[in-house]
C-alpha cells in the first residue's frame, strides 16, 4: 500500500483522534506521476486504474501499467515540441480518456496544467492563454471549442502547439499518432520538480475583476489522501465516480490524485449530458462503490424511478459543489438506505469541511475541518464565534506554514498573494454556524447573503425550506432590489412535471416557507424557469440571476 509511504499512521480511533494525530509526509521530490502511478505501476502491473465508458459505446480500461507507458510516451513527444519544467500548458477535454495521460505526462516533465472548461469563449482563452503565457492546448475536437480557440490562437503570442484528441482536425497534431513515434520509457529528470514546484492552476472567477490564477504545487496531491480515503472513503480496488469534468478543480478532488494514491479504480462516464436514467443505469451497470456528485444531480435523480435500479453496491455517497438540502438528504436516505456525506471545499484547496468516515451524516450539515487545516469561524469583529453565531470560515496560520492542500496564492499576482495569505488567516468568504458539537451548517457566499429590513438571510436555509414542498425540483434564493427595502428574497424556481405555475401556487409556497422557518425570510418574489444558470460543475449562478434582476 502506498499510502504507507506518506502516512505514518493511516487508521484512527474516531473524529478527534483523525483531527489530533493525522500526519502526511512530503519527499522532497515528490512527483505524482513517478512516486504514484509509476510507483503502482512496479508494485502490482495488472493493477486497473481507470475504467472509461460514453454515450457511444465506448469503452476503454486502463492498468497502471497502460498509464505509465501511455503518460512516457505522451512525456517524450511534449519534450519534442519544447514542453519542459515549467511550462504552461492547457487541457480542455471534458472527461476524455486522454486528460489522465497528458495530465500524468506532463507531471513528469515537470510542466504546469491549466485544466479549461468546454464553455469557455475566444475571449477566455486570449484572456488565460497571455495571463499564464501558455505553450501549448490539447482539445477534443468539438465544433464550438476548436472555433474558440482557432480564433483566439493568433492573440495568444506564446502559444505554439495545438493539439487535438477523439478525431483529427485540419493541421493540428493529432494526439494518439503523436505518441505512437515514441518510446514508452521516459527516465525521472535529475534536475526534476521540488515538491513546492508549481504543478497546476486553476482559474476561478471572483465576485469583481478577472479570473484569478490559482496555483497548487507538486505537494497538492496529498493533500487529497483526506478528500478519498476519510471523505469518499473510496476502496482500493473498487470503482469510484465522481461526476465533474475535467476543467474544474472537482475532478482533481475526485477523479485523480487521491484516489490513485489510494489504490482505487477510477470510473468515468463521458456523458454528452446529464441524464439522470442514464446515469443510475452506468452506476448500476458497472457497480460503482463510493459515488459523489453535485446535489443538484441528485435532486433530478430523485425525480425518477430510482427503486427500478440496484444500488446495493455503493457503500458511500458523497455531495459537494453546492450545500445539500435536507429535503434531498431524507429521500435518498429513504430510497437507498445511504446518507449522503456532505463536503465543502474550494478551488484553493482540497476538503475543508466533511462528514468524514467516523460521523453520523446529519440532515443538512456540512460536518466538522479537516485535520490538514486550522479552521475557525470569526465574526465581524475578528473573534472567535460562539456555538450558534454566524461567521467567516477561515484558515489559521497560512502566514507560518502553508498546510498541505492548500494552494500557494495566485500566480503572476504577489500583491493578491499577500492580501490572501500574508495575514493572519486566509479568509474563504464562505458564511457558516458551528453547533455547541463541532458540527458546521453551511450559510452561503459572503456576497449571496441577502440583507433585508434589516435582517441578514442566507440563501440556503430559504432553498432547502423551498425543496419541501412537492412541487419544486430546484431553486436558487437571491436578493432583488426594492425600493423601500432594500433588497428582498426572491426565489427562482423550476417546477416538478406534474405542476405548472399559477399565483395561487405562488402564495401556497410564499404560506409554506413562512410556516418551515423564520417568516420574514419567505420569497416576495417568485420566478418560474425551465432550469436555472449552472456551471458545468453543477453549481447554481447566483450573480448570474441577480445581474439579470438589477439590469
Amino acid at each position: 500500500m502506498l499510502l504507507n509511504r506518506f502516512l505514518p499512521r493511516i487508521e484512527f480511533d474516531n473524529y478527534e483522534d483523525f483531527k489530533q494525530n493525522y500526519k502526511v509526509n512530503v519527499p522532497e521530490n515528490f512527483n505524482f506521476g513517478f512516486d504514484i502511478v509509476d510507483e503502482w505501476a512496479k508494485q502490482e502491473p495488472d493493477k486497473m486504474a481507470l475504467v472509461w465508458c460514453n454515450d457511444h459505446n465506448e469503452e476503454r480500461k486502463f492498468t497502471f501499467t497502460d498509464i505509465s507507458k501511455l503518460s512516457n510516451k505522451a512525456a517524450n513527444y511534449f519534450k519534442s515540441i519544447g514542453i519542459k519544467k515549467g511550462s504552461v500548458v492547457m487541457l480542455i477535454l471534458r472527461r476524455r480518456w486522454e486528460y489522465w495521460v497528458c495530465a500524468v505526462a506532463l507531471h513528469k516533465i515537470g510542466a504546469i496544467i491549466i485544466p479549461g472548461s468546454l464553455q469557455l469563449t475566444a475571449k477566455d482563452i486570449v484572456y488565460r492563454g497571455n495571463a499564464a503565457k501558455i505553450s501549448a492546448i490539447v482539445s477534443i475536437n468539438d465544433n464550438f471549442v476548436i472555433n474558440q480557440i482557432e480564433t483566439a490562437a493568433n492573440n495568444i503570442p506564446s502559444l505554439k502547439y495545438k493539439i487535438v484528441v477523439g478525431e483529427k482536425y485540419n493541421t493540428w497534431d493529432y494526439f494518439e499518432d503523436e505518441i505512437q513515434k515514441f518510446s514508452d520509457v521516459f527516465e525521472r529528470p535529475e534536475n526534476g520538480n521540488k515538491w513546492d514546484d508549481i504543478m497546476l492552476i486553476y482559474f476561478t472567477s471572483g465576485t469583481t475583476g478577472m479570473p484569478k490564477m490559482v496555483k497548487h504545487n507538486f505537494a497538492h496531491p496529498l493533500g487529497h489522501i483526506v478528500t478519498a480515503k476519510y471523505w469518499q472513503q473510496v476502496q482500493e480496488n473498487k470503482l469510484h465516480m465522481s461526476v465533474s469534468d475535467s476543467g474544474w478543480a472537482k475532478f482533481g478532488w475526485g477523479k485523480i490524485y487521491g484516489q490513485w494514491i489510494c489504490g482505487a479504480v477510477i470510473f468515468c462516464y463521458d456523458m454528452d449530458k446529464f441524464i439522470p436514467l442514464k446515469l443510475l443505469e452506468k452506476i448500476t451497470d458497472y457497480k460503482v462503490t463510493t459515488f459523489c456528485a453535485p446535489p443538484t444531480m441528485f435532486r433530478f435523480m430523485l425525480q425518477e424511478d430510482v427503486s427500478k435500479f440496484d444500488l446495493s453496491n455503493i457503500k458511500t455517497c458523497c455531495i459537494a459543489g453546492e450545500p445539500l438540502n435536507p429535503q434531498v438528504f431524507n429521500d435518498w436516505y429513504k430510497l437507498t438506505g445511504l446518507k449522503l456525506r456532505e463536503g465543502f471545499g474550494q478551488t484553493e484547496g482540497t476538503v475543508l469541511i466533511a462528514n468524514f468516515k467516523w460521523m453520523e451524516p446529519s440532515a443538512g450539515s456540512t460536518g466538522k475541518p479537516s485535520p490538514l487545516y486550522d479552521i475557525r469561524l470569526i465574526n465581524s469583529d475578528g473573534n472567535d464565534c460562539k456555538p450558534g453565531e454566524e461567521g467567516t470560515i477561515v484558515i489559521s496560520g497560512v502566514n507560518k506554514k502553508l498546510p498541505v492542500g492548500l494552494f500557494t496564492g495566485y500566480y503572476n499576482n504577489p500583491e493578491l498573494t499577500e492580501k490572501a495569505l500574508g495575514g493572519e488567516y486566509y479568509d474563504t468568504g464562505d458564511m457558516a454556524v458551528c453547533d455547541e458539537n463541532g458540527y458546521y451548517w453551511f450559510m452561503g457566499r459572503n456576497d449571496d447573503v441577502i440583507k433585508c429590513s434589516g435582517y441578514r438571510i442566507g440563501p440556503f436555509e430559504v432553498e432547502s425550506a423551498m425543496i419541501e414542498h412537492p412541487s419544486v425540483v430546484e431553486c436558487a434564493i437571491t436578493s432583488a432590489p426594492d425600493p423601500i427595502r432594500g433588497q428582498v428574497v426572491k426565489a427562482t424556481v423550476v417546477l416538478a412535471k406534474e405542476y405548472t405555475p399559477s399565483d395561487e401556487l405562488t402564495k401556497e409556497l410564499q404560506e409554506h416557507v413562512k410556516h418551515t422557518t423564520a417568516p420574514y425570510k419567505y420569497p416576495r418574489i417568485i420566478e418560474y424557469v425551465d432550469e436555472l444558470p449552472k456551471t458545468i460543475g453543477g453549481k447554481i449562478k447566483r450573480k448570474e440571476i441577480r445581474m439579470q434582476d438589477n439590469k
